[in-house]
C-alpha cells in the first residue's frame, strides 16, 4: 500500500534497477512519526527493511530539503566516529516520486522527545545520553573534511554571513504575516556578521545544521547509534551547531513541548552552562562569546518553524501536531533578540 508521497511500484522499479534482487516480496510502508519537516518512511517486504526520505510535499524552499546533502554527508562519515545510517542508494530524478530521495538502513534506536521518556530511565542514564549528545557533536567537529571527501562540501568563507542571509530569505518566502521584530533581529544579525566572523576563523569543521537529541538514535545501551536528518549539513563555523543545540534545550526547558522537544525538562538533563563546558573539555575548543550564534540560532528555528506552520495552513503538511506550530515563533525571535543585547 503507498502512502502520501511514496509510490511503492515506483519507487520498486527504481530500487530494483539500483540494488537488483535486494527486495524479496511485496512491499508497504509507513511514515514515521516526528518528522516536521522532510517526509521519512519506513518500507518493508515483510523480511528487509528500508527508510526512505524525501522533501515535503507542496511548498518547499529552493534552498531546503537537500537530499542529495543529506545522501553525502552520511556516506562519507560512515566510517568515522560519527554514528550515521548505511547509505544504499540516492534518486536526484522527479519523475520517480516526485521530488528527489534516498534509502537508507533502518536503524534501531529511540528519538528520544520527550522528558517523560527520559524520566522513565532515571537520572543516571538521563546524564549519561547528554554527555554522549555533546561527544558526538565534539567527535564531528574534530572529522577532518578533506579525509573524508568533504573539502567542498561547503565554502567556510563567508559561511555566517551566507547563513544570515540565507534565513532572511527563508522567512520571505515562508511569511505567514509581518514579523516587525524578526525584521529588526535580521537586521541587527546583518549589521555584527561581518564582526563576528573576522573575529575567530578557526572554528571551521563540518557543520549537522539541525543537531539535537531527537535527531538522534539511541540504543538500548544508552548510545547514540545514530545521528540523521543531514539536510543542512556543510562546512563552516562549528559554533552553529552548538548554539542550536542550546537554543532547542532552553526553548524544551522554558516552553515544553509544544515548539520543540522539552528533553531538557528531565530529572538529569544537565544546564546549559554545563553542556557548553562539556564541550569544551571534549572538543578541546573555547567557544568564547556566543550570543552573536545563540542569536543566529534562535533566528533560524523561528524562520524554519515558519515555513512549518506556511505549509500547514496550505494543507500540505503529511503528520500530526502541526495545529499549534506557529504559536512560538514571536516568542522565540524575542529570545534572539535577548542574546544579542547580552553578549
Amino acid at each position: 500500500m503507498s502512502v502520501p508521497g511514496l509510490d511503492l511500484d515506483a519507487f520498486r522499479a527504481w530500487y530494483d534497477g539500483e540494488r537488483p534482487g535486494e527486495i524479496a516480496g511485496e512491499l508497504s510502508a509507513e511514515v514515521i512519526a516526528g518528522g516536521r519537516s522532510n517526509l521519512t518512511y519506513t518500507v518493508t517486504d515483510g523480511t528487509s527493511w528500508w527508510i526512505v526520505r524525501r522533501p515535503p510535499l507542496g511548498h518547499v524552499q529552493a534552498t531546503a530539503h537537500d537530499m542529495g546533502r543529506e545522501y553525502t554527508a552520511m556516506s562519507a562519515l560512515a566510517d568515522t566516529g560519527v554514528p550515521v545510517p548505511r547509505t544504499y542508494a540516492h534518486c536526484a530524478d522527479d519523475s520517480v516520486l516526485g521530488a528527489p530521495f534516498y534509502v537508507m538502513e533502518r536503524v534501531a534506536g529511540v528519538a528520544y522527545r520527550k522528558a517523560a521518556e527520559l524520566d522513565a530511565l532515571g537520572t543516571e542514564r538521563t546524564a549519561a545520553i547528554a554527555d554522549r549528545l555533546v561527544g558526538v557533536l565534539a567527535a564531528l567537529h574534530a572529522v577532518d573534511p578533506q579525509a573524508v571527501g568533504l573539502a567542498e562540501f561547503g565554502r567556510p568563507q563567508g559561511f555566517l554571513e551566507r547563513q544570515v542571509r540565507r534565513w532572511g530569505k527563508q522567512l520571505e518566502g515562508s511569511k505567514t504575516r509581518e514579523h516587525p521584530d524578526a525584521d529588526e533581529l535580521h537586521r541587527l544579525l546583518s549589521e555584527q556578521v561581518s564582526a563576528v566572523e573576522a573575529a575567530d576563523p578557526s572554528v571551521v569543521g563540518i557543520v549537522h545544521g539541525d543537531y539535537r537529541l531527537d535527531n538522534c538514535l539511541i540504543g538500548a545501551d544508552d548510545e547514540i547509534h545514530a545521528v540523521v536528518d543531514w539536510e543542512m549539513a556543510t562546512l563552516g563555523d562549528t559554533r552553529t551547531d552548538v548554539a542550536l543545540m542550546l537554543v532547542y534545550e532552553t526553548l524544551g526547558a522554558s516552553a515544553g513541548g509544544d515548539l520543540v522537544s522539552d528533553v531538557a525538562r528531565a530529572a538529569g538533563w544537565p544546564g546549559n552552562q554545563q553542556q557548553l563546558a562539556a564541550y569544551t573539555t571534549a572538543s578541546g575548543r573555547e567557544p568564547g562569546d556566543m550570543g552573536f550564534h545563540l542569536a543566529l540560532a534562535y533566528f533560524k528555528l523561528a524562520v524554519i518553524l515558519e515555513g512549518i506552520h506556511y505549509r500547514y495552513l496550505k494543507g500540505q503538511t503529511v503528520g500530526e501536531g502541526f495545529d499549534r506550530i506557529g504559536e512560538g515563533f514571536d516568542l522565540i525571535i524575542a529570545a534572539g533578540l535577548h542574546a544579542l543585547k547580552e553578549q
